[in-house]
């Protein structure tokens, strides 16, 4: 056989062992999607792109100092993590129950609304109840099955449904529920049982650096590295 030839054939094989290492590693990549309000948008980063933001390009600098979406917390995690954005479904003021500020119908917002709305991920990323906390939404009592319309209503029936539902929506994907600080301690210790109770792992966020009660740069940077941590575990 012709030399040359022999030659070609090696590079061009080299070069398909090549472009099929890549493939695989691209295709090997964690893929993560966010359920979450507004501390997880950004414009143009959240789907679908009605939802409300709290994050802009061009931000109000008496309200964040964040304008980038490479400085949110969920990008820095992927990027970092080597990970894949799947879906983020946040919304600004969304509470889990269907109760939000001045005790209007939040339904349309709501948590257990949104949560089949978020691909197929290997990875779910859980970051609510912080405007159930601020709302002074209806805390409620626990319950484990057969919810109604008027239990969902309120914060603890909502967040079992949501974390039950997930569950098994969910199945084979790796589970973490970001716990904010500052909240209330009934809403902490609701979310603690509940995540105990279906076996979901969870975080409890210390000492964000925030501006006007949301994470600034710094504060990004923070739930990152938090987060972060427990991932790799």
């Amino acid at each position: 056989m012709n030399i040359k030839l022999i030659r070609r054939i090696g590079v061009i094989a080299a070069a398909l062992v090549i472009s099929a290492g890549t493939l695989v590693s691209a295709q090997s990549k964690k893929s993560v999607s966010i359920l979450g309000d507004s501390y997880s948008t950004f414009e143009n980063y959240i789907e679908p792109k009605t939802n409300e933001m709290w994050y802009f390009v061009k931000a109000d600098p008496k309200r964040t100092d964040v304008t980038d979406v490479k400085q949110t917390w969920w990008h820095q995690l992927i990027k970092d993590g080597g990970y894949k954005l799947e879906q983020n479904n946040s919304y600004s003021g969304s509470t889990i129950c269907t109760t939000g500020y001045r005790k209007e119908d939040y339904t349309d917002r709501a948590f257990i609304t949104r949560m089949d709305n978020l691909g197929s991920p290997d990875v779910l990323l859980i970051f609510g109840a912080t405007n159930d906390s601020w709302a002074n939404s209806p805390i409620g009592e626990f319950v484990w099955s057969d919810w109604t319309t008027e239990q969902l209503k309120s914060f603890r029936p909502a967040l079992t449904y949501m974390l039950s539902h997930i569950v098994d929506r969910y199945p084979n994907t790796e589970l973490l529920y970001i716990i904010n600080d500052g909240l209330k301690p009934e809403i902490i210790t609701s979310i603690v049982e509940a995540c105990d109770h279906y076996g979901v792992p969870y975080i409890q966020l210390k000492d964000i650096d925030k501006t006007a009660g949301h994470p600034n740069i710094h504060g990004m940077k923070q739930i990152a590295d938090q987060v972060s941590a427990v991932l790799k575990k």
